[in-house]
C-alpha cells in the first residue's frame, strides 16, 4: 500500500474512553537501515550517557490490574552460583506464600538447560499452585525450542534483543533478518500451542518507531492469527531508561510504553517491564511503567541479578501497597523469612543497609534519634516494620546512643511491651551506659555487638539483683542468688 492510499483509507473511529474521533497518523514500517543507529548522539560511550527531553508528554494510563513476574532463577541466576533444585523448590514456595491466594506474584521463570534446572521445574510444577506459573526462557533458536516442547511449557520467554547494537554487532543481521528469524520461533512456538513472551532486550537503546513498533505489530497479527496470547517484555538491559516527562525516547519509560500500547496495540495486560539498576533506577522505573500501561514488572529477590541487578521483587511489593492502598492478599512477613533463609541456609549475604531485608534497614544509631524511638517509633520507622515484615525497630548502640539508645536497644531485644519496659532512668542502664562510655574512651570506633550488650546487661544485672521475666527487669525474690 502506498503511503498516500494508507492515510486516505485510514478509517477515522471513536475512541470511547476519551470520547472523540481518532485517527492513526503514522504507518510504522520497518526501517531496515544498512547502517546501525546506535544512537550516538545519547550514547557516546567514551563519556557519560545523556538524557535529551522533547517536552512530549505522554498521559498516565495505569491497567486496572497489575502484578509482579519473577525472575530469580533466570536472571537473577547469572550473576551467583546456581541454586541447587532443593533451593529453587523452597525459595518457589516461599514466592507462592508471599504472592498471596490473589497471585500477585504472577509468574517465576526458569533455565531449562540443564538436568539440575529441569528437575526443579518438574518439582515447581508438581506443586500444582496456580500462582506463580511456572515458564521458561529459552534464545530464539531451533534447538532451544526443542527444551519446551520436551517439557510440556505452556508459556516461553524468547530472547528477541531489538536494539542495532544486539542485531548488527552481535547477530550480524539486519533488521528485517533479526525480525523474520524471531518471528520464525514465535510462530513455531505458536503451532505447538505454546504462548510466547518476548523479551525485547535492550529497549532503551533500540529505534523504537524504525524496528520495535513494527516487530510488535507483526506479533500482534500473529496473536490474532493464531488466537493465542503473545506476551511483551520491555527490557532495560543496560538501565539506560528514566522515568522523566518529556524525555526522549528510546530513554523515556513513559514513552516506549506509550508506544508498545498506543502505537504497537499491545493490551495492558500482555505488557511486562524488566529493569536493571545500572543508574539506580530500576525500582522508579519499574513503577513508572505500571503508571505508564504495563501490567506485569518482572523482579528477582533482593535485586540479584546481572551487573548492578534487578528490580527488588519486594520494593516492588511496598511499590504496589504504596499506588493501591493495600497489600491485596501478599503475605510481607515472608519477605524477611526469605531474607533468612538466603543468608542462613544459602549463605548469601545481603548487604546490611537494604531497604526491607538488610540487617540495619531499620536500625539508628544516632542519640537523638534513639531519644525519639524510646517516646513514639513512628518519629524515625518508615513503617511499622514489626506488623509487616517481622521487624521491630533497633538502634544500635554505639557512644551517640546516649541512655535513651540503650533503652531502646533493651526494650526491642527482649521484646518488652508497655509497663514492662525499661525506662532510660533505670540503673541497669546507667550500668550498661557506663561500660559503653568505657570503651569509647579506651579508643574504640565500631558499634556494640547484640553478644556484647547480652553479656554486660548479664554481668550488670547480677551486680544489681536483677532478673528478667515476664515482668521485664525486676529484683529477684529474696533468698534467691544474684
Amino acid at each position: 500500500m502506498h503511503r498516500n492510499d494508507y492515510f486516505e483509507y485510514r478509517p477515522v473511529s471513536m475512541n470511547n474512553q476519551k470520547n472523540l474521533l481518532e485517527i492513526e497518523e503514522h504507518m510504522y514500517i520497518l526501517d531496515d537501515v544498512e547502517k546501525p543507529n546506535v544512537f550516538r548522539n545519547m550514547f557516546p560511550y567514551s563519556e557519560v550517557p545523556k538524557i535529551p527531553f522533547n517536552d512530549r508528554v505522554v498521559p498516565h494510563d495505569m491497567p486496572k490490574d497489575i502484578w509482579i513476574t519473577d525472575t530469580t532463577f533466570r536472571d537473577g541466576q547469572q550473576s551467583r552460583a546456581p541454586y541447587s533444585s532443593e533451593q529453587i523448590v523452597r525459595i518457589y514456595d516461599y514466592l507462592h506464600k508471599l504472592g498471596g491466594p490473589n497471585g500477585m506474584i504472577r509468574a517465576s521463570e526458569f533455565f531449562l538447560y540443564s538436568k539440575k534446572d529441569q528437575d526443579a521445574v518438574y518439582k515447581c510444577m508438581e506443586r500444582g499452585y496456580q500462582f506463580p506459573e511456572v515458564t521458561s526462557w529459552i534464545r530464539a533458536s531451533k534447538k532451544d525450542f526443542q527444551l519446551v516442547k520436551e517439557l510440556g511449557m505452556p508459556e516461553t520467554g524468547i530472547l528477541v534483543s531489538c536494539s542495532d547494537y544486539h542485531i548488527f554487532m552481535k547477530m550480524k543481521m539486519t533488521r528485517l533478518q533479526a525480525m523474520n528469524h524471531y518471528l520464525g520461533i514465535v510462530r513455531d512456538c505458536l503451532e505447538e500451542g505454546i504462548s510466547p513472551r518476548c523479551h525485547l532486550e535492550d529497549i532503551t537503546r533500540a529505534d523504537i518507531y524504525g524496528y520495535v513498533v513494527p516487530f510488535c505489530l507483526e506479533l500482534m497479527h500473529l496473536m490474532e492469527e493464531y488466537k493465542i496470547p503473545i506476551k511483551i517484555r520491555a527490557c532495560d538491559t543496560m538501565g539506560y531508561g528514566v522515568n522523566y516527562p518529556g524525555a526522549v525516547i528510546p530513554r523515556s519509560v513513559p514513552g516506549i510504553v506509550y508506544a508498545l500500547h498506543t502505537h504497537a496495540g499491545v493490551p495492558h495486560e500482555l505488557l511486562e517491564w524488566h529493569g536493571h539498576n545500572d543508574f539506580y533506577k530500576a525500582v522508579s522505573n519499574s513503577t513508572t511503567a505500571w503508571l505508564y500501561g504495563c501490567s506485569g514488572v518482572n523482579t528477582s529477590l533482593f535485586g540479584i541479578g546481572e551487573r548492578t541487578g534487578n528490580t527488588p521483587l519486594e520494593a516492588m511489593v511496598f511499590e504496589y501497597a504504596q499506588l493501591r492502598g493495600s497489600l491485596n492478599g501478599m503475605d510481607t512477613t515472608v519477605i524477611t523469612e526469605l531474607a533468612e533463609y538466603y543468608e542462613k541456609e544459602i549463605g548469601y549475604e545481603i548487604p546490611p543497609r537494604t531497604p526491607f531485608v538488610g540487617k540495619n534497614f531499620n536500625v539508628t544509631r544516632a542519640g537523638i534519634h534513639a531519644d525519639g524511638l524510646l517516646k513514639n517509633e513512628e518519629i524515625y520507622n518508615i513503617f511499622d516494620t514489626e506488623k509487616f515484615l517481622n521487624r521491630p525497630v533497633l538502634c544500635a548502640v554505639s557512644n551517640t546512643s546516649g541512655l535513651a539508645g540503650i533503652a531502646h536497644w533493651m526494650n526491642t531485644y527482649f521484646k518488652l511491651k508497655g509497663d514492662c519496659q525499661i525506662q532510660k532512668g533505670a540503673a541497669l542502664v546507667q550500668e550498661v551506659k557506663d561500660w559503653v562510655d568505657k570503651q569509647y574512651e579506651e579508643g574504640r570506633v565500631t558499634v556494640i555487638t547484640d553478644e556484647e550488650l547480652i553479656q554486660v546487661i548479664g554481668g550488670a544485672c547480677h551486680k544489681l539483683g536483677l532478673e528478667l521475666g515476664e515482668n521485664g527487669f525486676t529484683e529477684k525474690a529474696s533468698g534467691e542468688e544474684a
